[in-house]
This record gives C-alpha cells, structure tokens and sequence, in this order.
C-alpha cells in the first residue's frame, strides 16, 4: 500500500517563491484595470473622514531612498486608516517652481534665461517639471503607493494659482505683507533672496582677522593718540561696509597698553586675544564699564568715513573681542542697529555677489576674492593684528550649495509679528510625534524673523502687486487680487508676462496714493515655500474629498524650518489655525555604517534597483523595520535581511493555504466551545496580537508591527504550533474534528495576518488573497481590519500554556543536547521522561493530553514530583527532562516510533493509530 496517498500534505498553487520584481508590476496593472484606489473610495463613502495631507516633493530628477521611505511611510497609514473603515482619500502632490528647475532649462537645455522671453522661458520650465511629474508618478506607483494618481495636486497648476494668490491677497487685506529695505539671506549663485528654510548649514573654511579701528573722538575717556578699538570678524570682505561698532553696555572693557599703541576689547578676552595676536609686555591701563564709551568715535581702517561706537545686546563674549564690526548693509542685527542708530545702509555688493563703485578699490571683484586684497589693505595700513583661518558651520544656498551672504536688498516681506503669538498657541493644540517636534517648531517661530517672500526668479508665481508710475505706490486691494486670481485659474500665471499692465488691471484702477491710472507691474515672484506652504488652502479647501484642517502631516525632519512651518504662517496668518491636527516627522536615510548617503562615497541606495532586484514589497518591509522617527540605515546587506525576514513571512502562509486546501469555511468551521484548548489558545495569541499590532498602527510605530508579526509567524506558528499541527493535519483523516478544529485556526490565522500585514505588504497580500477559500471581496483593501475578539481572551487558559511554552523549551534544549550527543537523530527518535520538581509543574504537565505531540517526540513519561530524575537529565525552571532513544519500530505513514509497528497484520508497517485510520478511512486505497 502507498501510505503516502492518505497523508493530508500541504497542497496549494501560491508559488513559493515571491518573484516580487516580475509579478508586483501584474499586480500593479491589475488594480489600475479594476480601479482599485476608486473601489475602495466607494466602499467608504460616507464613513469619517481621515487626511493624510501630501507634501509636494520637487518635481525634479528621479526618487531617491529618501522619498521612498516619505511615500511608502504615507501608504501604511492611508492603508491602514480605510481598512479601520475611514474614508482615507490620498491626493499625491508636486512642487514645481524655482531656482532648480530655472537652472536645469539654462544648463542642459542651454536656454540663457535673460535673453529669453519670459513667457518662452517659462514654458519651457513648465514641460521640464511636469516630465518629472510624470517620472516620479509612475515610480511612486512602482512603490505600492496607492492614490488618486490621475488627479494630482501640481503647485503650477492655474486652480492651484489662483488659490495661492487669494492667499496672497487675504494676508495683506489684514496687514501681514509690506516691502522694505533690509539685510536679508541672499544667494550671489542664485542671483535671489533667500528665506531662512532655503538656507542650510555646512563647513567653510573662512579667514579670521583681528582689526584695529582707530579712535578718532575719545569723547573725554579714550585717548585719541595710538589707541584703536579691536573688532573680529570672519568676513574681511565686509570691512569696506563698515558703519560702526558695537559694544554691550553692560560688558566691562579694558585700555590694554602694549609698546606705544592701546587697545580696548572686552575685559574677559584680553589675555585670549593677546597671545592669538602674540603681542607680549601689555598691560590693563584702564577697565570701562560699556555704557561709558558712549560717543566714542572710530576712523575706518581706509576709508575717510567715521565708526561710531553703538551698543546691542548681539555683542557677547563668547569669541572675538567684544567689540563687533557692524556692516548694516550685511547682516540681520547689523541692519537693526543702523536703523536704531539712524546710521544708514552701505551695500556695495550687487546681485551676483561682485563689489559696486561704493568700495573704492575694490570695484568688479567677487566678494570672497576680495577678502585677500581687504586684509593686505588693512596690513599695509597697520591696522591688522592677526590673519588666520578657521573652519565653521556657514549658510549656504540650500540648491546651489554656494554660500550665501547678507545683502540689503528691497523686498517683500510677510510680518511674522503680526500673527507669532497665533502660530506659538497653534502648535501647542497639535499632536506632534516625535514629541520633540512641538519644541523644534515653537523655537523656530520664536526666533524667527518676518518672512522675506519676494524671489527675483521668472519661474514662478509672480507677486500680484502694481507701482503706481507718478509716485511709485504699489496697488494690491481685494479687487486686483480677485481680478488676478480670476485670470490665473483660467489662464495660469504666465498671463501675468504675457500681457500688458492695462489687460492685467481691474477696470478704472487707480492709486490710491495720488489717484494716478498708469501703472507698471511687479517682475519678482514669489518664495516657493509659499506656493507649497499654499497647498492646505489650494488643496484641502478646494477637493470636495479632503476637509480642511488635515489630520496629519507626514514628512522629514528638515521640514520644521521647510513645509510644516511655512504651512502654519499661511493658514495661521489667514484663517488663525493650524492646517494640521497632527505632525509626524521621520529622519533622513544612512548607509549601513551610519554616513550620510553621497555620490562621491559610492553608499547611495537607488530604490529603483532595489524594487528591480528584490522587488517593493521588500523595500515597504525595511521601511516598517526601522524606527523611522530616527535617521535610519539601509545597505544590500540589510536588504538581503529583510528579504530573509520577508521568505519566513511567505513561507507562513504558504503553509496555511497549503493546509486549508480541503477547508471550506462555511461547511467546516468548529466553534470555539469544541477546540481542545491548544487550538483556543492559539486564537487567544491571535487575538493578543492584534491588540499589539492594532496599537502600533494607531501609534504610527510601524517596526512594532513588523517585529510582532515577524515574532508570531516565526516563533508562535513556525516554530510551536505549526509544527505540533502537522502530526494532526498530516495524518489524521480529512473530517477528523481535532483535525478541523485546527484549520478552523489556521483559517482565522490566515485571514488576520493577511488583513493586518496588507499595509506594509500590499503585492504580497492581495496575492494570498487570490488564494484564501471562501471569500468574497474582489481584493483584501475592501475588506477591515481584524477586531479583538474579547470572548477569545482567556487569561487563565494563556498562562497555562504560557507556563508550558517555559517547560517545553527546556524539553527542547535537551532534545537538542542529545542530538549533539548523537544520542538521538531527528525528535522523533527521542523518548523523554519529565521529571517535575514542584506540585505546580506536575499539574500542569498531567493537565495536558499528549505530551509527546506537544514534543514533537514518540514517547513521553511523567513522572510524579519528588522523583529523582536519572543520570544526565538536563535541569530547568521546575523541571528536569532525560532524553533516551525511543524504543519500538518506525511507522512508515506517520514517522513516531512505537511497540505497535508490526503488531497490525493487515498493515505490519504502521503503528496501531495509523492502521486504524488506514483501515477505518482509506481501505480502497492501494
């Protein structure tokens, strides 16, 4: 007889192996040709609303493993929030303005931008944005994202516009907006201003010098003869610009005398700053509280210009000499101080960083070269004590990544005054995750100045304001912005450079200044951190699928001083909210070894290859592994982890559709009340799992999903319960009711993990669920999330077989140690005698029905308690187990070795449990 023929062995057409690169692409267009992310709005409709608000990544080149981890961290929540059963709609969005794409138009299309017409130029950088659009579309879809993919936000859109403009409009009826002359962010390689979130933070390598400025007017304290104030500074190139200096009041400052000069700096530095400029024999002739030098006046180095001493509280002791170089024409304080000062604004600096005929001498030279030729000016002049060089965190452009300068410049500006307080009371009304983010965010709006808003790019959204031609007032009242807003929704922003000031103007426009009716149009455009920080306006409160304010903004750590914060001023400043009811962040990607990822170090990780080499489900599995709210570390080594971690994953439930190949859910189901307790007490693990894993969602903790799904399939099911079922799944006959029992297990096994694990593994699960019997939903995303069942739970039962699962791993240590011993082969060959120290264990043990199968071995003999254990049994928690080889034949059907094999005659091959069921179940077969 074949005895194989009446094994019930794992039978199921799921491949084993996941061939993600081949088959997720099929999976892919099988959802475009049902419509998948329609269906499962529909299967929503009119549930609660949950919004997951999409920051616009620049449409510029392809994904990096940075957006990868942003989108794909996106799709587990819109995929998680609809099977809760939330209308979760997820309207990816695109960021199309600026400097990057103005300059990939001039440097590979060779396009010179100032010799171009505007409108030519701008549409050429329209079609270069929307060509990365639809790049970035198809392999953000390549990721698994699902989305409304065929209706996109795009920040050049003219719907998109329009909105932004009444915006615009809205903050300057309330009186948020207004030019003015000041020292802002300025980028001589991007030839524009810059606001504080485009500006980052790198080495440079800058001189630093220490200058003598000498004193003209003592005022009846300093000494006029040989005596010279010492400033510091990183920047020579800023001395031809100097317009005073500024001292603290409260600091106390000391006459140094050294050979026939004097010098006065901060008390506390003398001696620092003596031996950097290794002056020798000085001596302190005199201590100056600050506020005495007041009036003192000092000579420019080289120029016939006076230095007034000032006073801020800018000036500190923490390096330099106490006494700063104050160029208001280049720098934020220095600018305040000269208005405060009434001192006036030197920029001698032009757009593209190149000194003007302001400083003589230095006229056409590019501000950083020039800083050679200041301090030889200042060495000749005597003025000079000490050149040297040093290496500091200095602003650079953060596109370019040139460093930037401060320069004053005429712009527009968005008073962050106005509305602070609103912005600092709105961020403590939001849910931020990590928690630190709420601190991060409120000191950013603290600190921070007024916005400077004006760009002097073309490729962009222009500023919807008119000049008055008699007096130069400008013109922007609710009629021009509604009259501007109007024209872009139906024509877009570039009617702004195609027409002419006339057909861009409400009729009977006049100024309001001096009634004038002839005006010319403003040629710079907006920030566009305000065209994105636009987006909950443009977006949220225009797609009649979205409700305004979000429930959760999701993006990286950057986007504090970026995103989060401009979309806070812009929603703050006109409807006094936050747009965000919650704001999650995550860190920025690694290599293995924890370096930041570069071209020039060969560690970038293209989630492209990857997807092509492993597919995306095992990019969505890292992305769940990691604790994203960190930085996070990604190599083809972790990913061949992952990959690991994602077969033992499939291999699960390979196994469980193998054995439910005979189950029919409707026919064959046993309730609970008829399960022995080892299949109730796998439901009671389920159901503790989906607690863990339904908490981790809700609490955006993805890696507490993967590690408790992960810990389940591999050490619950693979390496406890699955492995006990196959003596019952295999070997008893179809419609035994232990064996039905167990099924009715694996089924809701099956049908919880392919459910909960659906939003880190979309390709995979929609492909189980092809395979699982009895369903009816056409896909696993129109189905719920699995829910607790409370009757399951029974606390008594769990730590019954909780207790066990300790006693058995000591069984198994001594299975394995007689093994190694070559005492035994596989466990079945193993006879175990269990030897329980306390009453406790004894009950326990005696409570359960079949020791050996819980095993995994032949035989088992309890022995009572109190009986001393024979020689070599290995000692546990309450337990000393001996293992001996089994004694008796091997059953040729079921593997366990026992005195029976033999004894049947009609099968001499079987032990008695497999004749019976031979005999009773499978008597035809031959």
């Amino acid at each position: 007889m074949e005895y194989k023929k009446t094994l019930r062995l794992p039978q199921t057409d799921f491949p084993m192996r996941g061939n993600l690169p081949n088959r997720e692409p099929e999976m892919q267009q099988w959802w475009e040709d049902i419509d998948i992310y329609r269906l499962v709005r529909k299967e929503r409709e009119g549930k609660p609303k949950f919004i997951l608000h999409d920051g616009p990544p620049y449409a510029n080149g392809d994904i990096h493993i940075g957006h990868a981890l942003n989108k794909i961290l996106k799709d587990f929540i819109i995929r998680y929030k609809s099977l809760q059963g939330y209308d979760a709609p997820y309207i990816p969005g695109w960021d199309t303005h600026g400097l990057p794409i103005e300059h990939a138009i001039s440097t590979k299309k060779g396009v010179d931008r100032k010799k171009t017409d505007p409108v030519t130029f701008r549409e050429q950088c329209k079609e270069y944005a929307l060509s990365f659009v639809e790049k970035q579309k198809s392999q953000f879809k390549r990721l698994g994202v699902r989305g409304d993919w065929e209706n996109p936000y795009i920040t050049l859109r003219p719907e998109y516009e329009a909105q932004q403009i009444r915006i615009f409009g809205d903050m300057v009826k309330k009186g948020y907006i207004y030019r003015g002359y000041r020292s802002v962010y300025w980028s001589p390689s991007s030839e524009t201003a810059l606001a504080d979130a485009e500006v980052e933070y790198k080495d440079k390598r800058s001189p630093s010098i220490y200058v003598a400025f000498p004193v003209k007017k003592g005022n009846g304290v300093l000494p006029e003869e040989q005596t010279s104030i010492v400033i510091w500074t990183t920047t020579p190139w800023t001395i031809p610009a100097n317009l005073a200096i500024a001292l603290n009041r409260e600091f106390q400052y000391a006459l140094v005398k050294a050979g026939d000069r004097q010098f006065l700096l901060a008390d506390e530095l003398v001696d620092d700053v003596m031996k950097l400029a290794e002056i020798d024999g000085y001596e302190k002739v005199q201590i100056f509280r600050g506020e005495e030098l007041e009036g003192v006046v000092c000579r420019h180095p080289f120029y016939d210009r006076e230095s007034p001493v000032v006073f801020g509280d800018h000036v500190t002791l923490d390096a330099g000499t106490g006494c700063v170089h104050t160029a208001p024409g280049h720098g934020a304080e220095d600018f305040e101080l000269g208005q405060k000062y009434n001192l006036g604004v030197l920029c001698p600096v032009d757009e593209k960083g190149c000194f003007t005929a302001e400083a003589p001498g230095f006229e056409g030279l590019f501000y950083d070269d020039a800083n050679k030729l200041v301090t030889e000016k200042l060495r000749e002049g005597g003025h000079l004590l000490k050149l040297a060089f040093i290496t500091h965190q200095y602003p650079h452009d953060w596109r370019t990544k040139q460093p930037v300068i401060f320069r004053a410049t005429e712009q527009w500006f968005a008073s962050i005054d106005g509305f602070r307080e609103k912005m600092l009371e709105a961020i403590k009304g939001v849910k931020w995750t990590p928690a630190w983010g709420e601190v991060r965010l409120h000191n950013m709006v603290a600190d921070r100045g007024d916005w400077c808003i004006s760009r002097q790019r073309v490729w962009g959204v222009p500023l919807p304001i008119f000049y008055c031609e008699s007096c130069s007032h400008p013109l922007i009242n609710d009629d021009t912005i509604e009259h501007i807003a109007d024209l872009f929704a139906k024509e877009g922003s570039s009617s702004w450079f195609a027409k002419d000031t006339e057909e861009l103007l409400p009729k009977g426009a006049v100024c309001p200044e001096c009634g004038g009716d002839s005006f010319r149009k403003e040629t710079d455009t907006m920030d566009v951190w305000f065209d994105s920080g636009s987006s909950h306006a443009a977006v949220l409160m225009q797609r009649e699928e979205t409700v305004w304010p979000a429930d959760l903004y999701l993006e990286g750590s950057d986007q504090y001083r970026g995103w989060f914060n401009s979309s806070l001023s812009t929603a703050v400043a006109t409807k006094g909210e936050a747009p965000y009811k919650a704001v999650l962040s995550h860190g920025f990607t690694l290599d293995g070894e924890g370096r930041k990822m570069s071209k020039s170090l060969g560690n970038t990780i293209d989630p492209l290859k990857v997807m092509k080499q492993y597919g995306a489900d095992i990019l969505r599995l890292w992305v769940a592994s990691v604790d994203y709210q960190a930085d996070v570390r990604v190599s083809d080594d972790i990913l061949k982890q992952i990959a690991e971690v994602y077969r033992k994953i499939r291999n699960t439930f390979r196994f469980l559709l193998g054995n439910l190949a005979d189950f029919n859910p409707k026919t064959d189901r046993v309730s609970h009340g008829q399960m022995d307790e080892l299949d109730q007490y796998a439901l009671v693990k389920l159901q503790r799992l989906v607690q863990r894993v339904t908490k981790a969602y809700d609490e955006y903790e993805f890696h507490m999903v993967y590690h408790a799904v992960h810990h389940f399939c591999t050490v619950f099911m693979s390496q406890f319960y699955l492995d006990v079922l196959k003596d019952r799944l295999y070997i008893l006959p179809e419609e035994d009711a232990k064996r039905r029992s167990s099924q009715t297990v694996l089924y809701e096994a099956l049908l919880t993990l392919v459910k909960m694990i659906h939003p880190i593994l979309p390709h995979t699960t929609e492909e189980v669920w092809k395979y699982v019997p009895g369903v009816e939903a056409v896909s696993v995303q129109l189905t719920d999330f699995p829910q607790v069942d409370e009757a399951l739970l029974d606390n008594e039962l769990e730590a019954k077989w909780d207790a066990f699962l300790d006693l058995r791993d000591v069984a198994l240590k001594a299975l394995e140690e007689a093994r190694n011993a070559k005492v035994i082969g596989n466990s079945l060959g193993a006879a175990v005698d269990l030897y329980p120290t306390t009453e406790e264990t004894h009950r326990l043990l005696s409570s359960l029905d079949n020791l050996a199968e819980l095993l995994i071995v032949s035989q088992v003999k309890l022995h009572d308690p109190g009986t001393e254990a024979a020689e070599g049994a290995v000692a546990g928690e309450g337990l000393q187990v001996k293992i001996s080889p089994a004694e008796g034949g091997k059953c040729e059907r079921c593997w366990v070795i026992s005195p029976a094999v033999g004894k049947s005659e009609s099968h001499p091959k079987l032990c008695g449990r497999c004749a019976d069921i031979v005999e009773k179940h499978y008597a035809d077969v031959k």
